[in-house]
């Protein structure tokens, strides 16, 4: 793995404009960065990193197994009384589920180590998706990249499979929502959505804030129609606590992702997979926060902050480092394995799961050890090897 410097293609942003990839700067700072690749060998990407998440995404799912059969396991991750037998039913259901990413710290040289899961609301898809691939091929076009070089992404793919899969299974109608105002979870939701279409299912279109209740406590779109299924790019345990939620476990609505994912979006996760496979190569030591001091060599994160926000670190040097945020309450603790330095720029490594199949990597990288939502993606590719020397 090592990161190279390149040249931009100088059309890039007419062709972000062409595909509607609105959000590539955000609040005047760039977030699309395309000055530089990140460079894998095939090895890496199989061994490293596909192996690793299909096997921790199973481990993750046996997990859900475990925790709602227990009460003890469902206060641990703060999950509010009302909806514990509603989530639990929901996976004894077997509900279908559509995606997830892992966050990884990888370098190269080790073992990647497994950050947290974003299996509730995940974004950064369209850019990883599709846009990281166009650039994949432009630059192959214009010898840029050397000949043969590839790409760890067959996300499209897997979502239109996956759409067709669970099509049958999809209530009517189906809408995909977000909030209005939010130009990154706008533009990921109608990617997911052009994607459903492309598996033939009729679908909507339509933000958080036009959803309604009927008298009888049922969601409804504009039309005053009842909605059937809804993918709502919204966290769950936000809805929890708003007007909304309460109606949630009664209204017969179908959500995708499905109320199980909740516990797998929850950073609670964290300490119970570690408890359940203690040493696992792919995993960091994690518990339960009880407050107080936070000791050298460990983070401290909300179960539910998002963005890296709300995160406190003490680096076994002693330095410390901590964002503010939004989010409060219960806490897990994570030793501390801080993002590999490339010249000071600091990759996370998202890896794909559609279906229970990892199908590509999409990489934000920081200045800080604290990946942030200004982070920015930066595109990757595989590159040949020929006599040990990577062509690059």
């Amino acid at each position: 793995m090592r990161r190279v410097a390149t040249a931009a293609r100088p059309d890039w942003r007419a062709k972000a404009a062409e595909c509607g990839f609105g959000f590539h700067t955000i609040d005047d700072a760039p977030y699309w960065d395309e000055s530089a690749y990140y460079a894998f060998t095939l090895r890496e990407i199989e061994q490293d990193l596909e192996a690793p998440s299909e096997e921790l995404h199973a481990m993750a799912l046996e997990m859900v197994d475990r925790i709602v059969g227990s009460e003890r396991h469902m206060q641990q991750l703060a999950i509010p009384e009302p909806y514990r037998d509603w989530i639990a039913q929901s996976w004894r259901e077997r509900q279908p589920h559509l995606y997830g990413r892992m966050d990884f710290a990888y370098d190269g040289s080790g073992p990647a180590k497994l950050y947290e899961l974003n299996y509730d609301t995940p974004t950064s898809l369209f850019e990883a998706a599709f846009f990281q691939w166009q650039w994949l091929e432009d630059q192959l076009a214009r010898g840029v990249l050397p000949a043969g070089s590839d790409q760890f992404n067959s996300i499209y793919e897997s979502l239109v499979e996956a759409f067709g899969t669970i099509a049958r299974g999809i209530a009517r109608p189906f809408h995909f929502a977000a909030v209005r105002d939010s130009t990154e979870d706008q533009g990921t939701v109608a990617y997911l959505r052009d994607c459903a279409l492309q598996a033939g299912i009729d679908c909507g279109l339509l933000a958080i804030e036009d959803i309604g209740i009927s008298e009888d406590g049922r969601f409804t779109d504009l039309d005053d129609q009842v909605i059937g299924c809804l993918f709502k790019l919204y966290p769950l345990e936000d809805l929890f606590r708003e007007s909304f939620g309460s109606y949630l476990p009664r209204a017969g609505l179908q959500l995708i992702e499905p109320p199980w994912k909740a516990l797998l979006s929850n950073k609670g996760i964290l300490p119970l997979l570690w408890e359940a496979h203690p040493g696992h190569p792919n995993l960091l030591p994690a518990e339960f926060d009880t407050g107080g001091e936070l000791p050298r060599g460990w983070v401290r994160k909300p179960l539910h902050s998002r963005e890296g926000a709300n995160i406190a670190m003490h680096l076994a040097d002693g330095r410390e480092l901590a964002t503010d945020g939004p989010y409060h309450g219960p806490c897990i603790r994570q030793a501390c394995h801080p993002l590999p330095d490339f010249d000071g720029h600091h990759p996370l490594v998202g890896s794909w799961l559609v279906g229970d199949r990892a199908c590509g990597i999409g990489i934000r990288e920081d200045r800080s050890l604290i990946t942030q939502d200004s982070a920015r993606f930066v595109p990757h590719a595989i590159v040949e090897e020929a006599r040990g020397v990577l062509i690059a």
